[in-house]
């Protein structure tokens, strides 16, 4: 539950704003601005109502002092003298709104609610902010503890001269594992060539791969260095291996065996020096069952394999992502969107992602050019989003429910579980679950809860 300090001469108010917020709040009262400031000390508080015309203190002095001692805190204004240059100034100071006396209790209480949505977004960002060791390491963004696995590999073969297989779902990043190793490894100076086996067509992938000799065929109006020649001493990457044609896989076989490569129509083999990475979202082994990936050339390919685990098995990840989006859209649209709410975080931190992270940099690319706002909010994102059958349910969201237990004994479970996941805020609890709050509150009372 959130601590709220009521700031007011007038004890008459304070205790009214104090019943009408207290089944929602930690409340906390001040008369003046010595205890204030003590409470602000001692309290850890979280938001305060503050009033404009506080005794012999202004409001606004007291505002500053308040946000020196705790910049992060939530200070709503209130006053009986609702002008535009009262406004203005209480902003100025670092209010974070202004509502007027006599205060309507729905619409402080939407201020209140978001400037929840402003502590928890805050948090969020201190915490994501602190992540500086492994954050973005290799440029890949992300320190769960999957992630923090891959960047372990890395560390381990970018140095050794081993052939690597990476592994993933589309849109996980695999290429970006690949230009880590080349990168950061011995071979960082010399090429680092990149080839799609998907994007090329089987009569043409050869001629890229090995290049021809002046006349070879049909076209061949000059000699052309294949991509494999090309990246002598360096890296090739092979991407979408097992897209790879079974006879052209057997050549390729014959290149890591020998360190030697034939131009088509040449009579004269080329010494190579290729450290090669391949990548693939198929399952080889699958695809050797099949007879479609040559078994030998797997293992040699396979030596040390990588594996990127998609977005929803490192959810953890997707806020330091969507941030690293929002600046990177930022600058490239001239736009200056400052963040995302939390309601739209959270929808995103429940989808499955089946695009994974090249989705997700899609989604945030998208809300970006469409918002109006300064926040990304839930209406600037995909309808898909909010589907059911796109929701990944969370295993900590299942409140466990056996045969033969009576609907009170439910009923008590599902009340604490959902009290407990709103940190004991009863009016979101009541929200949740479609009751009254006076319902909710006789509830609590018949469950001892």
């Amino acid at each position: 539950m959130y601590k709220l300090l009521i700031i007011d001469d007038e004890t008459s108010i304070c205790t009214s704003l104090s019943f009408a917020l207290e089944d929602n709040y930690c409340i906390f009262t001040a008369n003046d601005e010595e205890s204030a400031i003590e409470m602000i000390k001692e309290k850890d508080i979280d938001m305060v109502l503050l009033d404009l015309k506080l005794g012999k203190s202004d409001g606004i002095n007291v505002l500053k002092k308040l946000k020196a001692i705790k910049s992060e805190l939530v200070v709503i204004i209130m006053t009986a003298f609702g002008t535009i240059e009262s406004s203005v100034n209480a902003m100025k100071a670092g209010a974070f709104y202004y509502i007027t006396k006599p205060i309507n209790i729905e619409e402080l209480s939407l201020l209140l609610m978001k400037g929840e949505e402003y502590i928890k977004l805050n948090t969020k960002i201190k915490y994501l902010s602190n992540q500086i060791d492994e954050d973005s390491k290799y440029s890949i963004i992300g320190s769960s503890k999957k992630i923090k696995e891959v960047f372990d590999l890395i560390d381990r073969v970018k140095d050794i001269d081993i052939n690597v297989l990476i592994t993933g779902e589309s849109g996980t990043g695999k290429e970006l594992v690949a230009r880590a190793i080349h990168f950061h490894g011995k071979r960082k100076d010399k090429p680092f060539n990149v080839i799609n086996c998907s994007a090329i067509p089987e009569n043409l992938l050869e001629s890229e791969l090995f290049g021809y000799k002046k006349g070879a065929f049909t076209g061949a109006i000059e000699d052309k260095k294949g991509i494999i020649e090309l990246s002598h001493e360096g890296t090739l990457f092979l991407d979408e291996i097992g897209d790879m044609d079974i006879n052209l896989q057997t050549k390729l076989l014959r290149v890591i065996q020998d360190k030697e490569i034939r131009p088509i129509g040449s009579s004269k083999s080329i010494h190579v020096d290729v450290r090669l990475i391949s990548a693939t979202n198929k399952d080889l082994k699958e695809e050797i069952k099949n007879n479609r990936f040559r078994q030998d050339l797997f293992y040699r390919l396979n030596v040390i394999n990588i594996n990127m685990p998609p977005l929803r098995e490192r959810k953890e990840d997707i806020a330091k992502l969507i941030e690293y989006f929002i600046k990177k859209y930022n600058a490239k649209l001239d736009k200056n969107i400052k963040g995302i709410t939390s309601k739209a975080l959270d929808a995103l931190e429940k989808y499955n992602f089946y695009g994974n992270v090249r989705e997700l940099q899609n989604i945030i690319e998208r809300a970006i050019v469409l918002t109006e706002n300064d926040y990304i909010k839930e209406e600037d994102l995909p309808e898909e989003i909010f589907n059911k059958e796109n929701i990944a349910i969370d295993e900590n969201d299942l409140i466990p429910v056996f045969v033969g237990e009576d609907v009170k004994t439910i009923e008590k479970k599902v009340l604490e579980y959902t009290l407990k996941k709103f940190d004991g805020n009863r009016k979101r609890t009541a929200e949740v679950l479609n009751i009254g709050e006076r319902t909710l509150r006789y509830k609590i009372k018949e469950y001892k809860l």
